[in-house]
């Protein structure tokens, strides 16, 4: 497993750009599929994008597509989510998960605080 720490998140205005961060512990980070999902207050959670381990494919959920961007560093260990004209729906604790290949996640960051205000 790895452990995982996001950083970014804050409070900005609807319209602004955020980009969150998520590094990752251990020599194996390039083995592993990383995702992010975020949690509104009140709602399940939502799986928001998906990178390879590669950084060859990605998903994003319809709902952020042509606004976020999903990368990665492996040199860095860490992945990122670009996050532009936000919404105030987008208001979410974000939290950045590791797959190991195509497996199913199985470690998870303790998430960062994104508010967006109208």
């Amino acid at each position: 497993q790895v452990q995982l720490v996001e950083s970014g998140g804050g409070l900005v205005q609807a319209g602004d750009s955020l980009r969150l961060s998520c590094a990752a512990s251990g020599r194996t980070f390039s083995s592993y599929t990383m995702g992010w999902f975020r949690q509104a207050p009140g709602k399940e959670r939502e799986y928001v994008a998906r990178i390879s381990w590669l950084g060859l494919t990605t998903y994003y959920t319809d709902s952020v597509k042509g606004r976020f961007t999903i990368s990665r560093d492996n040199a860095r260990n860490t992945v990122y989510l670009q996050m532009n004209s936000l919404k105030p729906e987008d208001t979410a604790v974000y939290s950045c998960a590791a797959a190991l290949r195509n497996g199913a996640f199985s470690s998870w960051g303790q998430g960062t605080q994104v508010t967006v205000s109208s």
